[in-house]
């Protein structure tokens, strides 16, 4: 084994076995969620599973519009040219005989797996083969690593650890053998990125400048040094100022790169000229790529918390985004149905965790070139406070730290088969509690086949250049399936989200109605400006009282725009769990930011009865004789008992029973859901509660064109 596998360096055509091995091992254990959920009918679509994220839907909306013209009036929908997952979509669907449905499917686990050869390679340039497919086995399926990019998690992050671990490769590779065209690799690499996942563009920029620091230190008196800096720091100079668009700039970044190399291969330059070229290049890119304010500006996005304070005080979205929420260092207790740790998403476990940092400061020591690693490992560690997302770049780097420091350890034996048993075994610890995690992490499809259907119904009343106004949520899926364009969406969390917020919950269809009609249109006129800055003129000199417009827009006081296209409210069942943030960011005074009233929705579900009381999953009982409901150790009146009960092709039937006149709650039990909620009785007039659970609505305002269990879609008729 030690001759074959172990640390001494192996054959091209072992090392090609290696990474196929840990490529099908990676690949195979995301085949699990496909094993899960194969046989549930409602989970697929078109004769597919469907995909797992909101975003995904986002990306296969632009490879729709490329491969068929479909979005063509939505102005959020970009095209391949944008983003690498598109354009790899489209030409997978233009090369091969699958389905759209079975390309996003299966793409992110086909892509992320691929992780593992850069991991091998890095290893391989240490002579060290087994490291490295022992590293990729792990790296390749730890916890934060597989949750974004399962099977059908279609998204950018199949590249999240791929593709910066390329660039490490390349960089390190140009440190050790110090060859000119490993930095050209690595150069182009870099310059590709950003198409491949440009949510990481701070962290080459921090590998770009550490490696130049890296060079400067231990090299500083040898030409080539500079040579390799000159296109390392050429590749990273954004020519995305000159205006030329995306593919046109990729292009002339690589030509950059290429002219520069073919002039450093083939002259004989002084050091002191490389020497200046490299610091001139490097001054620019600190200027024209606003370095160090993009590192500083990703950190203040997952950092801040409140409200938005430009004008007017909107609600900022971070907080109630669960991935930009705090972390912790070590992991909370099993029973918990959440985890939100950095020793489990990084490497699985807190030993683990323990097992990494040793390891990366004894590679550190022995293998100096791992300090370019240093802005991964780093941002890993920030995931403490920037939330989950910024575990995934640790991982792979975090899975070769603790497997070399195994095999340090393992030095100590002096039988080998001691020493690989030992290695083995500690990887397989490490392994293990991440496929149990993978086991039972169950994720469902983001919509089911009901749902959909009712989006596909839409697309076939709706035309393309119409408006669905629903919660950003599901903004990507409403695109996909019904090709109408909305407000807000997952990418576009802005001040909008008030105007969505409002016409939701207000008690007033006039006001729904009228602030629907003027925020499309408006949104449509202004170049798809954000609607609430254009109607409040947020931040001007003549700045509205948004109160004050919002009243004057109920009564009719505020003129209409002329209508261009049709707009459609959709509101599913889904929203019932997340209807408490949605009321947040519209239950506002803009002018102070302070909430108007306070706001109650408890969606929950009966977990026992004991004559007439009620003992619901949340903790509040409800006396169904005295309309009394015990909440938060006080007893508070309810004014009205509803009971709401699905009948097929028809709207809700509704029975109710009243209380008190002075009772300040209302509950609605859905018996077709079996599902409680209580609420405040201003809560219950909101359009959300009258048209979705209740059925009730405007008809001289509104009309009903799909209904499902799931779902209610109504048309604005103004």
């Amino acid at each position: 084994m030690n001759k074959k596998l172990g640390l001494k360096q192996v054959t091209s055509n072992q090392m090609l076995g290696l990474i196929f091995l840990a490529y099908a091992f990676s690949f195979a254990i995301r085949l699990i969620w496909v094993y899960q959920f194969q046989d549930n009918p409602s989970f697929h679509w078109n004769g597919q599973l469907m995909i797992n994220t909101n975003d995904g839907y986002f990306f296969a909306s632009g490879a729709q519009e490329a491969l068929s013209g479909m979005h063509a009036d939505n102005p959020r929908v970009f095209g391949i040219w944008d983003y690498g997952v598109i354009f790899f979509t489209t030409l997978f669907s233009k090369i091969t005989p699958f389905s759209l449905e079975t390309i996003t499917l299966y793409m992110p686990a086909f892509i992320s797996s691929l992780v593992v050869i850069p991991i091998i390679l890095i290893a391989r340039l240490y002579g060290q083969a087994l490291w490295g497919f022992l590293a990729a086995l792990l790296g390749s399926i730890t916890w934060s690593y597989y949750n974004r990019t399962m099977t059908g998690y279609y998204d950018t992050d199949m590249f999240s650890a791929m593709a910066p671990m390329l660039i490490l490769f390349f960089l390190m590779k140009s440190a050790i053998d110090f060859n000119l065209r490993s930095a050209l690799y690595a150069a182009i690499a870099i310059v590709l990125y950003p198409f491949l996942y440009d949510q990481g563009q701070s962290i080459v920029y921090a590998m770009g400048i550490i490696y130049g620091a890296y060079m400067v230190f231990y090299h500083k008196n040898e030409s080539i040094a500079y040579a390799s800096l000159i296109l390392i720091f050429l590749s990273l100079v954004p020519l995305g100022g000159l205006g030329i668009g995306k593919p046109m700039t990729y292009l002339a970044s690589l030509l950059l790169v290429g002219i520069a190399y073919a002039i450093l291969e083939k002259g004989d330059y002084a050091q002191k000229q490389l020497m200046i070229t490299s610091a001139v290049i490097f001054v620019s890119f600190l200027l024209l790529g606003n370095v160090f304010g993009l590192i500083l500006g990703k950190i203040l996005s997952y950092t801040i918390t409140g409200t938005q304070e430009s004008g007017l005080h909107f609600y900022a979205v971070n907080q109630t985004v669960r991935e930009a929420g705090e972390t912790l260092f070590f992991p909370l207790p099993d029973n918990l149905p959440y985890k939100a740790n950095i020793a489990h998403r990084m490497v699985g476990s807190s030993f683990g965790l323990i097992a990494a940092l040793m390891g990366y400061i004894f590679l550190l020591i022995h293998k100096k070139e791992f300090i370019l690693a240093l802005p991964l490992i780093g941002i890993g560690i920030f995931a403490h406070w920037g939330g989950l997302r910024f575990t995934v770049y640790a991982v792979p780097v975090a899975a070769m730290s603790a497997v070399y420091l195994f095999l340090a350890i393992g030095d100590f034996f002096k039988n080998s088969i001691a020493k690989y048993t030992f290695v083995f075994l500690a990887t397989a610890v490490m392994v293990y509690p991440n496929i149990a995690h993978i086991v039972k992490y169950r994720v469902p499809t983001v919509l089911n086949k009901v749902e959909v259907q009712d989006l596909v119904n839409l697309n076939k009343i709706a035309d393309a250049k119409d408006y669905t106004l629903t919660w950003w949520d599901y903004g990507y899926p409403v695109w996909y399936y019904s090709d109408t364009s909305t407000l807000i969406d997952g990418g576009k969390h802005d001040n909008d989200n008030f105007i969505i917020s409002k016409i939701m919950q207000t008690p007033s269809p006039e006001l729904a109605a009228n602030l629907s009609r003027l925020a499309v249109e408006t949104y449509v006129d202004s170049n798809y400006s954000i609607v609430a800055n254009t109607l409040f003129k947020n931040g001007e000199k003549e700045q509205k009282d948004p109160n004050l417009f919002l009243s004057e827009l109920e009564n009719g006081a505020a003129p209409l725009p002329k209508k261009t296209r049709d707009v459609y409210l959709y509101m599913p069942y889904r929203m019932l769990d997340i209807f408490p943030t949605v009321i947040v960011f519209g239950n506002l005074d803009l002018r102070t930011g302070k909430k108007l009233r306070e706001a109650h929705f408890y969606p929950t579900s009966a977990v026992s009865k004991k004559g007439t009381l009620i003992t619901f999953s949340n903790g509040i009982v409800f006396d169904m004789q005295k309309g009394e409901i015990l909440i938060q150790g006080k007893r508070e009146k309810v004014r009205s008992f509803f009971v709401t009960e699905n009948e097929k092709g028809r709207k809700p039937r509704v029975r109710s029973q009243f209380y008190h006149v002075d009772g300040e709650y209302v509950v609605v039990y859905m018996k077709s859901y079996g599902r409680f909620v209580v609420m405040d009785k201003e809560t219950f007039r909101s359009l959300y509660v009258q048209m979705f659970m209740l059925g009730r609505y405007d008809k001289n305002l509104f009309e009903l064109v799909v209904s499902s269990p799931y779902s209610k879609i109504y048309k604005l008729k103004r």
